[in-house]
């Protein structure tokens, strides 16, 4: 285990928010956004997806149906101990966070730059079949963040499993013929700046999900990362006026 793969709970009221952090990331990335939440009272708990948070020779053992069923174990706990449950992913977690709500009774759910539309700059059309994927990894760059954030943020994979982005673009094509089955009160946002995950997949979301109550939210100067974007707090106030508004 890395610095900042371990899973996180932190004990609060009756109503639960389980956090889910996206591909390759760590479930530290949404420390901040849990810690604040809890302070308003909730009960926060963000799992480690499987394959993550460990070496990336584990990312390549695992699928998206594991994947899914990490979110499934974090659900089930939670609901042990809370009354209420609300559901925030980022990225990749927001894609889980769909599908999640499609089979789960939810309060309300939350979407933080959800990949429907992966950004051309990632190279997805240079990416090999499947087949001839092996264990063939590309070299993954990030700046390193330190924008007052805790410093686990930056361990993340240097090296992306070609195998695994193939398990990402299959969860997001299954995910998409989800949505008309999406009927839980949800929040889309976006940062307006997001050069992973096209911004219109906020408005394909919005566009195409069964709910009856949705909202978008376009995020100003910002990009993929909004957890821990310089302008959190307004992402943060945002996803905590939607979950504690009775409707």
């Amino acid at each position: 285990m890395i610095e900042g793969g371990e899973p996180f709970f932190m004990k609060g009221g009756s109503s639960g928010v389980l956090l889910i952090h996206g591909f390759t990331g760590l479930p530290v990335e949404l420390f901040l956004l849990g810690n604040f939440l809890n302070q308003k009272n909730f009960t926060v708990l963000c799992p480690r997806l499987a394959g993550h948070g460990t070496s990336e020779n584990d990312l390549i053992r695992t699928t998206k149906e594991d994947w899914f069923n990490s979110v499934l174990d974090g659900f089930y706990i939670l609901r042990g101990v809370c009354d209420k449950i609300f559901v925030v992913g980022h990225s990749m977690g927001g894609i889980l966070t769909l599908k999640l709500s499609t089979q789960q009774d939810l309060a309300k759910i939350v979407t933080l730059a959800a990949p429907i539309f992966i950004d051309d700059g990632m190279g997805l059309k240079n990416l090999p079949p499947k087949e001839f994927c092996g264990n063939a990894c590309v070299v993954k760059p990030r700046k390193k963040l330190d924008c007052d954030v805790p410093p686990a943020v930056n361990n993340v994979y240097e090296k992306t499993p070609l195998v695994s982005v193939h398990e990402l673009v299959e969860l997001i094509d299954d995910v998409k013929n989800l949505l008309p089955k999406v009927n839980a009160p949800i929040l889309i946002m976006h940062g307006e700046d997001d050069h992973t995950a096209q911004p219109r997949s906020a408005r394909f979301i919005m566009d195409n999900v069964g709910s009856v109550m949705k909202k978008i939210i376009t995020v100003p100067n910002s990009g993929h990362l909004l957890p821990f974007a310089e302008n959190r707090n307004f992402v943060f106030e945002m996803v905590l006026q939607f979950l504690s508004t009775n409707n």
